[in-house]
């Protein structure tokens, strides 16, 4: 049977069946894709308001970081070369960072402090500063300043001057108020330092002579000038400067805008840093960081004075005070986040029945407990304190951390279950958590949240 013959009509008519076909399939696909990123959009949208929100939030999200972290504590050591080709740390501190409290420390090692065990037979060697320099090995640099402060530090970072010059120039500079003028001159390093007193911008050479600038050049009868006394004289005012310009810096490098430039930053750091921080726990304290403010930096300077040289075998080192130094690290790493709260605990009145106190009352007077207040309200702070208190609790320590979602109550010294249960049915709202810690002065630390 002979086919038909398809007119040009019909062969019009298919061809515009099969566009409108063509049409509708590429709208459903588009419909879908839309779809698609809509429900992962709104996904990822969620994680990141469970996250916290804005740009910390986001970058939890995106970095897969852990949360309820605690301090980190890390010994910064800044590296430069002397005329010997010798490498000297310059720079000592010991850092640390509490991404709950949102508070910082700095304390500055002097370069000279002395780590033998006679200073009438003192000798350049046994200077913190040049532990580093016999071997490369930054840890016995870290337990010269563990024995010092007996913090017990884990982690180190040395940094090149390098990389503080490469850091100042890709974050574009950093605006910083140089004290006082600047001039010295050591052609064996081939060190130049010319700046005037003011704010100004800074690029990273002139970062590296505000950070290594001690002393001027001598005049014509002599004398040198350095700091005023008041600010700090030499290396006491050196490590002033360090640290104030560690704090521009942090706070300048976590602008928003320097996220997309955190590939570079990481080039700076894998050529010119040294560390045993493994990246998996730096990327969990990221998102905290970019919030931080720089006015929650303590910063000192570890106590001790310089001998007379006649007592030193003519060696210029400085000596710290064993006791002075055990009442600041206590001050600045342990008790700086509590606030004490007068009237706590006495003068509550016992709001519970005769039957719930019969078994465990003697229990709940022993147990001591620190309320930190992470609701964004003032006003649930007190209120807190007061359920706990009408029922019974001890409330010895109060304070305050950044927002945080959940009340928590943190078990920090074996504290029975059937008490913290109470605890929470007390509050009326908290998850149970243990953290041990034998060196906490509480037993149990309650952060109050958002959803109370």
């Amino acid at each position: 049977m002979k086919k038909k013959q398809m007119s040009k009509k019909d062969i019009k008519n298919s061809e515009n069946r099969k566009k409108k076909k063509k049409k509708n399939t590429w709208k459903k696909v588009i419909l879908l894709v839309l779809l698609v990123l809509l429900v992962a959009g709104g996904v990822f949208a969620y994680k990141v308001q469970q996250n916290g929100g804005g740009t910390s939030g986001m970058l939890a999200t995106v970095l897969n970081t852990k949360k309820d972290l605690s301090e980190i504590k890390v010994l910064l050591l800044g590296i430069s070369t002397d005329q010997d080709n010798v490498e000297l740390t310059d720079t000592i501190i010991v850092a640390s960072y509490n991404p709950n409290t949102q508070k910082a420390t700095l304390l500055s090692i002097p370069r000279d402090t002395y780590t033998g065990k006679n200073t009438a037979r003192a000798t350049a060697y046994e200077k913190i500063n040049a532990l580093y320099g016999r071997k490369h090995r930054p840890d016995e640099t870290l337990k010269a300043v563990n024995d010092i402060t007996g913090l017990g530090i884990e982690y180190y970072v040395v940094v090149k001057t390098e990389a503080l010059i490469k850091l100042v120039d890709v974050i574009g500079g950093v605006t910083f108020n140089v004290p006082i003028d600047m001039d010295y001159d050591d052609t064996s390093q081939d060190l130049h330092i010319h700046l005037k007193a003011g704010e100004q911008l800074l690029d990273g050479d002139k970062a590296e002579q505000l950070v290594r600038f001690r002393h001027s050049n001598p005049d014509k009868y002599g004398r040198m000038t350095s700091y005023p006394a008041e600010y700090g004289d030499n290396d006491i005012g050196r490590m002033r400067t360090q640290r104030e310009f560690i704090m521009q810096v942090v706070k300048q490098t976590a602008k928003p805008e320097n996220i997309f430039k955190l590939g570079e930053i990481l080039d700076v750091a894998k050529e010119n840093v040294l560390t045993n921080i493994d990246f998996n726990v730096a990327k969990d304290y990221i998102p905290y960081i970019v919030e931080f403010n720089t006015e929650n930096i303590l910063t000192e300077t570890l106590p001790g004075d310089v001998p007379s040289l006649n007592k030193t075998n003519n060696v210029s080192i400085f000596v710290y005070d064993k006791a002075k130094t055990k009442t600041l690290v206590q001050e600045l790493f342990y008790d700086r986040d509590i606030v004490e709260t007068e009237g706590t605990e006495e003068g509550a009145e016992n709001t519970t029945t005769s039957d719930e106190t019969t078994s465990s009352s003697t229990s709940k007077t022993d147990v001591t407990i620190e309320v930190l207040n992470g609701s964004g309200s003032a006003s649930n702070l007190q209120k807190v304190v007061n359920q706990l208190q009408g029922a019974g609790y001890k409330v010895t320590r109060t304070g305050s951390t950044n927002t945080t979602a959940k009340t928590t109550i943190v078990n920090k010294k074996n504290v029975k279950e059937t008490l913290l249960k109470n605890m929470k049915d007390v509050i009326g709202t908290a998850i149970i958590e243990t953290s041990e810690s034998s060196s906490s002065k509480v037993d149990v630390t309650i952060i109050v949240g958002k959803d109370y």
